[in-house]
């Protein structure tokens, strides 16, 4: 398991509409994100939810010339840690995170993890509750999702 999770801000966001959020602590125990991501959460963090900055405020700089400010703050975050994993679900910030050899995962990535932990029964009903929320998902990702879930 990784030794530091860092998220950013979509995961707290739909995790919380969904009314899930305890997963994060379930599966990780607890995580990190930035100052940054706190206030664009903008409600009170969960106790499991610890706040830090990245030290070389470079990197965010940089990043945030192409990415939001969340976004660049969580992966300037995690490219200073060691074995950590981040959990980012916008397309552009993945591919940065692939291209920075980050170890990533998306929201969706944690259900399927809790699945097999057997913290959930299923994805897809999972999915389908998401399909209410403003939070959008292409179909190619849903059968990805469903295929490696078992569904």
């Amino acid at each position: 398991m990784p030794g530091i999770i860092v998220s950013d801000t979509s995961c707290l966001i739909l995790l919380d509409k969904l009314g899930r959020i305890g997963l994060l602590k379930s599966l990780y125990g607890k995580i990190t994100v930035t100052k940054t991501v706190a206030d664009e959460f903008g409600k009170v963090l969960p106790d499991f939810v610890e706040i830090e900055n990245p030290k070389n405020k470079n990197y965010q700089k940089i990043l945030q010339s192409f990415l939001d400010p969340g976004e660049a703050s969580a992966m300037a975050l995690a490219l200073e840690k060691e074995e950590c994993l981040l959990i980012i679900d916008e397309f552009k910030g993945r591919r940065e995170a692939r291209q920075l050899g980050l170890n990533y995962t998306g929201t969706l990535g944690i259900f399927i993890v809790a699945k097999e932990k057997g913290l959930i029964n299923s994805v897809t009903e999972i999915i389908k509750e998401i399909g209410k929320t403003d939070f959008r998902i292409g179909e190619k990702l849903i059968n990805e999702v469903k295929r490696k879930s078992g569904e």
